[in-house]
């Protein structure tokens, strides 16, 4: 497993916080991720085999934000 803090611009809410859970949370591979939107960082825990970085952050950016 794999660990990675992504820098997300644009979440100010709790909606924002179950947008990006909840769709990154649903890809495969991906076994935790926790929003910390006081310091706008999304905690990543994933399977690098079965789920690239890039595909994580083109998750984050369909709902709306800008990674980083």
């Amino acid at each position: 497993m794999e660990n990675v803090t992504l820098n997300v611009k644009g979440m100010s809410c709790g909606h924002c916080v179950k947008a990006i859970e909840g769709s990154v949370g649903e890809i495969k591979g991906v076994d935790k991720v926790a929003v910390d939107l006081e310091n706008g960082k999304v905690n990543v825990q994933f399977d690098s085999a079965s789920v690239s970085l890039e595909k994580i952050k083109e998750t984050i950016d369909d709902q709306g934000y800008d990674v980083e």
